[in-house]
């Protein structure tokens, strides 16, 4: 086997449970090391900030969180605990050879998965929540409680841990001709055909049938309101479901395209194969981004979100905040959007 193809498998080892092909794609090798490092050192600085200082700002405001705060808190934990284990692949890629040990190799595996898990998972419970809130609004308002949120929490957890165990069971240290690699290395195709599965099932279809469907309901219930921001609400929410779609749906037909040359339904020859790496590797990175993307999209478009983080760093010297005084003058508070999908009311106008 030669170096290239080492890099190669790399970008989608704990996804696909493989071992590189015999093909050397040196396209991809030299593409994935120039891309990768870069890519990955530039998400993991993004989404560790952004993700970061949501977390920041929630803790020190803990005294007035609700359900949709702790999952927001969640979230960006979720997203934080993903973008940790970049900068271990973004050297792996480079040097092309394992080099932090077998502990080290079990932790990233997990802790890439449940972050990647429980991200997805805290999106689809604010979803539901969001959904209940505009449909259900009496009847919801006093279950939506800290303990609620709490027990949310844990079950989430729990779950992103439970569908991780196989990658922390069989992601491992392997010694090749060319030197160690930290491979996910199934005992049968059984765990292989698993990991596909959970990553297409639980990471984009199921959530985007939730989105779609949920949304779907709340857009006309929003058009039917009484307020100029209404149409603001629904562009959210359209970007909302088109982000997470725009984002995921490559990286998974990537991943169920070489699933299908593998079982030999596509023909399996070293130009298909490069073709489907580089695709992974491309498509791989691209979804790994959204996790910068969510600190926006679920938190900064609220206006008292935006507040209190400007509140948070208006210590800080340079930082283009507004000031305190600013952002409490009425005519910004009212063009908030989102605030309320943090707060127990019926619409997403406050």
């Amino acid at each position: 086997m030669s170096d290239e193809e080492n890099v190669t498998y790399d970008y989608s080892n704990y996804y696909e449970g493989s071992l590189p092909s015999p093909c050397e794609n040196s396209r991809v090798s030299t593409f994935g090391r120039v891309f990768l490092p870069t890519l990955y050192s530039v998400v993991f600085i993004l989404g560790f900030i952004g993700n970061g200082l949501v977390v920041c700002v929630l803790v020190k405001h803990r005294n007035q969180t609700n359900l949709t705060d702790i999952c927001l808190l969640n979230l960006a934990l979720s997203d934080i605990l993903f973008v940790i284990t970049l900068p271990f692949y973004s050297h792996f890629s480079v040097v092309s050879e394992w080099t932090f040990g077998d502990f080290m190799c079990r932790f990233t595996g997990v802790s890439h998965r449940i972050g990647f898990y429980s991200s997805i998972f805290f999106m689809v419970v604010m979803t539901l929540d969001r959904y209940m809130v505009i449909m259900y609004a009496l009847k919801v308002a006093r279950y939506r409680t800290l303990r609620v949120g709490l027990a949310v929490t844990i079950l989430v957890w729990m779950l992103s841990l439970s569908v991780s165990l196989p990658n922390l069971i069989f992601t491992k240290v392997a010694n090749e001709s060319h030197g160690l690699i930290c491979a996910y290395l199934p005992e049968n195709n059984a765990w292989e055909y698993y990991n596909i599965s959970m990553t297409s099932l639980l990471g984009l279809l199921i959530p985007l049938l939730v989105m779609v469907t949920c949304y779907a309901r709340i857009i006309p219930t929003l058009v039917n309101m009484r307020s100029a921001k209404k149409h603001r609400a629904v562009k959210l929410i359209i970007s909302i479901v088109a982000a997470f779609f725009i984002f995921w749906a490559p990286y998974n037909i990537s991943l169920f395209l070489d699933f299908l040359k593998k079982q030999g339904t596509l023909q399996d020859n070293c130009k298909l194969d490069g073709n489907i790496r580089l695709a992974i590797t491309v498509t791989e990175a691209f979804a790994y981004s959204h996790c910068c993307l969510n600190p926006i999209i679920y938190a900064f478009v609220s206006q008292r979100f935006i507040k209190r983080a400007a509140q948070l760093l208006s210590w800080v010297p340079g930082i283009p905040f507004l000031s305190s005084r600013d952002l409490s003058n009425s005519s910004y508070r009212k063009s908030s959007i989102m605030s309320r999908s943090s707060e127990v009311t019926p619409t997403f106008i406050r």
